[in-house]
């Protein structure tokens, strides 16, 4: 069976922002957690968690916050599993808040970071890290991938009967 991949939000209200992600993970056959918890409101639960990671089968960890956006950073310091930050959107910034906030992390803390609200790259990014030790999965990518390409491809076919 495959390493588990947790999806951790600060707040319910990413959780839409996160539904891509989930479904992602589902779709490469990945299992995941999805949980709601603050680095700033729950700290304790954040290091209980982040601590046990692997121990309880996880692989990846994928934070998604807005605004100071530490959740990742704070588990990334309690586990050697990689993290994967997701910054959120916000109404202030427009996300530049989140995202500096995880791409910003000290040295030996590191956090990999996608766009923001980039849920659907990090779920892919985490079943390409799970993919380095999982032949089936690593096939799975490389059908997605030239799925991809088959539909781009797709699209330049019919824009070449287009009459501009």
């Amino acid at each position: 069976m495959s390493k588990k991949v947790a999806v951790i939000m600060g707040s319910d209200s990413d959780l839409e922002t996160m539904r891509p992600c989930v479904k992602r993970l589902k779709s490469f056959g990945i299992p995941c957690e999805v949980r709601v918890i603050s680095a700033h409101r729950t700290p304790a639960a954040a290091e209980d968690f982040a601590s046990h990671a692997e121990e309880n089968g996880f692989g990846v960890i994928i934070a998604a916050a807005g605004k100071a956006a530490h959740l990742a950073g704070v588990l990334a310091a309690y586990t050697t599993l990689p993290v994967i930050g997701v910054p959120i959107k916000t109404s202030m910034m427009g996300g530049l808040d989140s995202l500096l906030s995880m791409v910003q992390m000290p040295k030996g803390i590191p956090v990999a970071c996608v766009a923001v609200d980039g849920s659907d790259n990090a779920a892919i990014l985490s079943a390409q890290m799970l993919a380095l030790s999982d032949a089936s999965l690593a096939a799975a990518l490389k059908d997605f991938k030239a799925a991809m390409a088959d539909e781009v491809a797709e699209k330049d076919r019919k824009l070449q009967t287009e009459t501009f």
